[in-house]
């Protein structure tokens, strides 16, 4: 039994009914509804959740729209579904604050195999709380430091939030400092499995990142790119240049 705690937010009675029957076959025994953004936030706001499906269409507004307010609220994978197939559209769900964006019409098993592979990667950030007594392990790069142990990000001073695919591709960066990687390698180095045209995916999530520790994300001085090379995190003091 699966003792995840799963959110599932559809205006369609009969594709909640269906993602929750075979959530349920599979062995996931918390599952919830919501039929409309206003009940996605209220939700949210009086209940944890593990992670969230969440469609982009809704009667009341767009999942696209509340995803930031969600956000705020929970660090909880959130798993796009909807008719729009375009990449433009997908590249928004990732940018709002997605990881993982699904089109319609699918293949029920695909969402549970996909909601499965999200678990199991937060799952990463969350087995990394420090043990009593253990030492912390800082990475510190002076404008920010990441706490290993604690899964904090902390800039100048000020912890700020980090999700956890976001954090968990900062960390790897930190522990391989000033070495480029390519997305394909990043992805399959933090993902876990092989990129398949999933570069995008790595794109935004860098993007992420210099949002939180770049004092200008589009003029970067620590998680900086070379063309046809890939992306590296570099320590001030080792005296790169741009």
């Amino acid at each position: 039994m699966n003792e995840a705690s799963i959110l599932l937010v559809d205006d369609e009675p009969a594709i909640l009914q269906m993602i929750e029957t075979v959530l349920r076959k599979e062995g996931f025994a918390s599952v919830a509804r919501a039929h409309t953004a206003a009940e996605a936030l209220s939700a949210c706001e009086n209940a944890a959740y593990d992670l969230i499906v969440l469609d982009v269409m809704l009667p009341d507004g767009s999942g696209v729209e509340i995803c930031p307010f969600l956000r705020r609220m929970t660090d909880a994978p959130i798993l796009f579904l909807s008719a729009r197939a375009s990449d433009f559209d997908k590249l928004t769900g990732f940018a709002v604050g997605g990881d993982d964006y699904v089109t319609k019409p699918f293949n029920p098993l695909e969402v549970v195999a996909r909601i499965r592979a999200l678990l199991r990667r937060s799952r990463k950030t969350e087995a990394v709380r420090p043990a009593a007594g253990a030492s912390a392990t800082v990475h510190d790069f002076g404008r920010f430091q990441v706490r290993e142990e604690a899964g904090e990000l902390w800039v100048e001073g000020r912890q700020v939030g980090c999700p956890s695919l976001v954090f968990q591709l900062l960390l790897f960066l930190c522990k391989h400092p000033n070495r480029f990687f390519s997305k394909s390698e990043l992805y399959e180095r933090v993902w876990g499995e092989s990129s398949f045209g999933d570069d995008n995916t790595v794109m935004v999530h860098i993007h992420r990142i210099r949002e939180r520790i770049e004092a200008d994300p589009s003029q970067p001085e620590y998680l900086v790119n070379v063309r046809g090379m890939g992306y590296k995190l570099v320590r001030r003091e080792d005296g790169y240049e741009r």
